[in-house]
């Protein structure tokens, strides 16, 4: 690829080349355009929000709290189907700690109901951008490791859905940081969750960094 493309022919590009196949050309043209990830801008597939909503309304970055775990910085990017980032999108995200358990529910794990660690809300910022302070999750049993988000526009719902992360980099994590070195290795991979099948590679965020820092990011294509 000689020539610089344009928008309109990078969109085109991404369109017609098949998602973790991306030349690195291609996935730098994708950056400079502005997305956050060399993937393509297609709508996220739907997927179950599961037990563990709530809408406490905690506007912030930090999710953390107290949990501990491989700090990790989360990155979402809301965009329409031609890669325009959606500015003012709120965004919901929640996720079990690094022993599986869910703030302000009681599960078969732990009791964490008046607990609100790891759930917060931000709005989109001009690139269509939020960033939340959090930990790799944990895993549970029959789940492979995820997060959950929810988009709304409006006050509306427009996407539910779930992040998922390599394989590779979940063993990695669990075989060398504390506390998930205390459990062993999560009982279910990526393609053995029936939510990830349904998902694909599409919901797979990129990830870099060590287990002293990691950064996971993911275009986030909604339907307007």
């Amino acid at each position: 690829m000689t020539a610089k493309l344009s928008r309109r022919s990078l969109l085109a590009a991404l369109a017609a080349v098949p998602l973790g196949t991306l030349p690195s050309g291609l996935v730098r043209q994708a950056r400079a355009q502005g997305l956050i990830t060399g993937t393509v801008c297609m709508a996220q597939p739907e997927a179950a929000a599961g037990p563990f909503y709530l809408d406490p309304g905690l506007v912030r970055r930090d999710i953390t709290e107290d949990r501990v775990g491989a700090p990790m910085t989360l990155r979402l990017q809301v965009v329409q189907a031609d890669c325009a980032p959606i500015e003012g999108a709120r965004v919901d995200v929640w996720q079990c700690d690094a022993e599986g358990v869910y703030s302000g529910v009681r599960s078969g794990l732990a009791d964490a109901r008046g607990r609100s660690f790891l759930r917060g809300t931000q709005d989109t910022d001009a690139g269509g951008v939020v960033a939340f302070a959090t930990i790799y999750p944990g895993w549970y049993p029959g789940r492979t490791p995820h997060i959950h988000y929810k988009v709304f526009l409006g006050g509306r719902t427009v996407l539910t859905g779930q992040l998922y992360f390599p394989d590779a980099v979940t063993a990695q994590v669990y075989a060398s940081a504390r506390p998930y070195r205390g459990r062993g290795a999560a009982d279910t991979v990526n393609g053995a969750d029936f939510l990830y099948r349904r998902a694909g590679a599409v919901a797979v965020a990129d990830v870099s960094g060590t287990t002293a820092q990691l950064d996971a990011a993911l275009v986030v294509g909604v339907r307007v």
